[in-house]
């Protein structure tokens, strides 16, 4: 795509979200009812693509109760490695439970217990984004399904001014949407691993903030494996807290809970040997409701013919990056602001660490903030809109995979870049158990890749879109092992088997940004305000 290539769609908005998910469903209705004119553009087809609506999802939804808050805070800082601010925890909390109950009211099924009471605590992904998309429409915001953004346009003071893309079922042709202000919801990066529903999280997001100057936080964490059936690819670890595993020859694995079983389950996988789980520890009423809450985990092992709570079958472990992880965009504020201006940062784009620390949030926190960060950011953008002026010729901010500044072609294709990028990332020995010598040798591939990519890699249409997603996981896979090397130690989900034990020391966040040059900081937790 040339950089003056006319594009064939051009659209005007007081605020402009990307993505379709639930933060992004949330952020264009907040940002809608603030009385912004709101356009929504998503990669696929709004209500449909990315994690949430391929299944469950549980929710960090606590009633306000002050013991039952109390509670559901100091369990989460017991695990979360001192990086939690309880502040935001509270605050997520409040937002969750009132918008949940809009949900409701919404028309939204929640089951019903025994004693009458609806349960509010986990949707179905298919029927909660069908009934966000339809509130999106409802609240007047122009959806552009199959619009992947490309690149943010910025004014002539580096403030965000809109983004452009390619129109994926027009052929490839170019969209640009001009807005004062836009909401970021693209999602976390898996790595193209194969995930369920993870595909489309190619860490787009990261990238177009990045070449802005936008600064990312936490992405030591981000190393985060999911168990899934071997010749399957759902990863909704729910399931596993009923399972038994045992080895090659049938013999019982003494692993613990389904937290302590993943490391030596990931030893034994990394070494080659076969793992098997069995879900006998479900009781036989609740195994029911367990395919009806979860049929997609349950498909490929019924057409394989085996019959999960009384039988073996192998598993494995799929990477989830920064969607199950929680790294992401670091946020200067209560309203979600990146040190952008007029850039926010929703759901698993950002950074979730103030309320998840040093461990995955799973559905249950990242759900949560989903719609807590999503609301927030929606309604700041509509705020600083009021108040920014349009960009008259606003400039377009891409480059690498986009506007290389060497001769285009002269290194690999975008498919070579995935397959290279995913030799450094996706296998056990060199993400999951990390060392400082590991680090640095695939840093150094790394790098030399980014090298190549800004110099060279382009594509025309929909191979713009391939090449961008391609520097998009390069990128990725720097800013993570640049922070994992900053942090000498283990704690969370970042093990380090040369720094086993945490250290005291390092009980802060670890700030990270740049392309071309990495650089990382340190920033001591706080209470962040706006």
């Amino acid at each position: 795509m040339s950089p003056s290539a006319a594009p064939h769609l051009v659209r005007d908005a007081d605020v402009l979200v990307l993505g379709g998910g639930p933060a992004g469903a949330w952020a264009a209705i907040a940002a809608a009812e603030a009385g912004a004119v709101v356009v929504l553009a998503d990669k696929g087809y709004c209500g449909t693509s990315g994690s949430a609506a391929s299944g469950g999802n549980n929710l960090w939804y606590v009633p306000p109760d002050l013991a039952l808050r109390e509670d559901a805070m100091a369990r989460r800082e017991a695990i979360a490695g001192g990086l939690t601010e309880r502040r935001w925890m509270a605050r997520v909390l409040d937002e969750t439970y009132r918008q949940i109950n809009r949900l409701a009211g919404w028309g939204y099924p929640f089951p019903v217990d025994d004693a009458g009471v609806e349960r509010r605590s986990s949707l179905q992904g298919p029927e909660y984004m069908r009934r966000m998309r339809r509130r999106v429409h409802r609240s007047g915001v122009l959806i552009l399904d199959h619009h992947p953004a490309l690149e943010l346009l910025a004014d002539a003071d580096g403030a965000v001014a809109g983004a452009a893309g390619i129109r994926r079922q027009q052929g490839g042709g170019r969209w640009e949407a001009r807005a004062r202000a836009v909401v970021l919801a693209t999602g976390g990066c898996a790595f193209l691993s194969g995930a369920f529903g993870l595909n489309v999280d190619t860490g787009d997001g990261h990238l177009m903030a990045a070449e802005l100057g936008a600064e990312l936080s936490g992405m030591e964490f981000s190393n985060a494996y999911a168990l899934s059936p071997a010749y399957g690819s759902h990863t909704k670890g729910l399931m596993m807290q009923f399972a038994s595993y045992y080895d090659e020859d049938g013999d019982r694995l003494d692993v613990g809970d389904m937290t302590a079983a993943r490391r030596p389950i990931a030893r034994m996988l990394a070494d080659g040997r076969q793992v098997f789980a069995r879900l006998d520890k479900a009781p036989p009423g609740l195994r029911e409701a367990m395919r009806q809450a979860q049929p997609n985990y349950f498909l490929p092992l019924d057409k394989a013919g085996i019959d999960p709570f009384a039988q073996s079958y192998p598993v494995r472990l799929v990477f989830e990056g920064t969607v199950r992880g929680t790294g992401g965009l670091r946020v200067t504020g209560d309203d979600c602001a990146t040190t952008v201006p007029g850039l926010y940062a929703a759901g698993d784009v950002a950074t979730r660490e103030l309320i998840t620390g040093s461990v995955s949030g799973g559905g249950s926190h990242n759900g949560a903030w989903a719609v807590s960060s999503g609301t927030w950011a929606g309604a700041a953008a509509a705020a600083f809109a009021a108040r920014q002026r349009r960009a008259d010729r606003p400039r377009a901010a891409g480059r690498a995979g986009l506007r290389p500044y060497g001769p285009a072609g002269g290194g690999p294709d975008a498919a070579e870049v995935v397959g290279a990028v995913q030799e450094e990332i996706l296998p056990l020995g060199r993400n999951y158990f990390r060392s400082s010598e590991g680090l640095r040798r695939s840093l150094g591939a790394l790098d030399g890749l980014w090298t190549s990519v800004a110099a060279h890699l382009t594509g025309e249409g929909r191979e713009a879109l391939r090449a961008r997603q391609a520097a998009a996981m390069v990128a990725h896979g720097r800013w993570m092992y640049r922070a994992a090397l900053a942090r000498e130690e283990s704690r969370g989900m970042h093990q380090r088997v040369d720094r086993p034990a945490a250290d005291p020391r390092l009980a802060h966040r670890v700030r990270v940004g740049g392309l071309d040059e990495i650089w990382t900081a340190a920033e001591e937790t706080r209470e962040v305000t706006a």
